[in-house]
């Protein structure tokens, strides 16, 4: 039990690190995966930077969700909410 509480503090911790590393490197992964076409049609300026960073933002959320062991009251709640 203490074990797996344990790994998922560590699973979260390094979610919250990629998307840290991602917010904090965007010309990096973006010179790595390149621009996203729908991002520069649909965003004004820079448009695969602020993906980029949209993209960081969210998986530092789902880091924070694994971490604080959230994830099943959020997404039972979801679907509840949706049937």
């Amino acid at each position: 039990m203490l074990t797996s509480m344990v790994l998922q503090i560590l699973l979260g911790l390094g979610i919250i690190a990629l998307g840290y590393l991602m917010a904090a490197k965007t010309q990096w992964f973006l010179d790595i995966l390149g621009p996203v076409a729908w991002a520069e049609k649909h965003f004004v300026s820079e448009g695969s930077r602020l993906f980029y960073k949209l993209l960081a933002i969210l998986i530092i959320m789902v880091g924070i969700i694994v971490v604080t062991d959230l994830y099943d009251s959020i997404v039972g709640g979801f679907v509840g909410w949706v049937f």
